[in-house]
């Protein structure tokens, strides 16, 4: 599984000049989009095609919730993906851990997990480690910049090192 946020991730806290990485196929933001959210604009079109190469199944992780297939999915090309519910049930989680920690890991049910995100850090590694019997790849991308071929390359790294391990 491959969990994915929307925030930092896929619209990056910078505006994404067209070119600058030699890959953003977008147009350069105006600052206007119909739907009314300017941040729209830092959406790579690419980005769900690259994210569709992954060898997992996708998942939304992100607090857009249903929007994220109403209105994100479309602009990069992914289909609607099942999105994560964030429960309301969950304990405070200790200093440190992300509030969608827990809900990941219960969603993921066992299983192996990629969590692209840009708000996790050691400790929410160190808590999946102790509450998750599966590995998973907690990878943190640069909410400036967005998502990168770098960001990108470490994660199949890491599947084809899982798959080799199987």
């Amino acid at each position: 599984m491959i969990f994915v946020d929307i925030d930092g991730v896929l619209i990056p806290l910078r505006a994404r000049p067209a070119g600058a990485d030699g890959r953003w196929s977008g147009r350069a933001g105006d600052g206007h989009d119909r739907d009314g959210n300017p941040l729209l604009d830092r959406l790579d079109p690419a980005d769900g095609r690259r994210l569709l190469a992954l060898p997992g199944e996708l998942v939304w992780a992100s607090t857009w919730m249903a929007d994220a297939n109403d209105v994100v999915a479309p602009r990069i090309g992914l289909p609607a993906l099942p999105v994560v519910d964030w429960s309301d049930d969950d304990e405070e989680p200790p200093r440190g851990v992300h509030w969608k920690t827990a809900s990941v890991a219960r969603w993921a049910a066992g299983r192996p997990f990629v969590w692209l995100d840009d708000e996790t850090t050691d400790a929410d590694r160190r808590w999946i480690a102790a509450h998750h019997p599966q590995p998973a790849l907690l990878h943190h991308v640069d909410p400036y910049l967005g998502l990168t071929d770098i960001d990108l390359a470490a994660v199949r790294q890491w599947l084809d090192h899982r798959h080799e391990a199987d």
